[in-house]
């Protein structure tokens, strides 16, 4: 069925969607947290900007199997 289909590509296009996200996030926080770290005196170094990889990773993850799931359920259908 194409609606299989349809869902597969949208949770594709959302695993893609995720990792430019966070891409962006991680370096706005390490610049963010480097800069504090320099001249507002914050006590976390900069690498903990790196933790964010962890959930976006596990929405990556999430949606990377629901769309070969779904591409999976295309294929049979056919």
């Amino acid at each position: 069925m194409k609606k299989y289909k349809r869902l597969a590509c949208l949770f594709a296009v959302l695993a893609i969607l995720l990792s430019n996200v966070m891409c962006a996030a991680v370096a706005y926080n390490y610049g963010i947290l480097q800069w504090s770290g320099q001249h507002g005196g914050t006590s976390a170094p900069a690498d903990v900007a790196f933790l964010l990889c962890i959930p976006y990773g596990g929405g990556m993850i999430l949606c990377a199997v629901i769309a070969w799931l779904f591409q999976e359920k295309y294929q049979k259908s056919l």
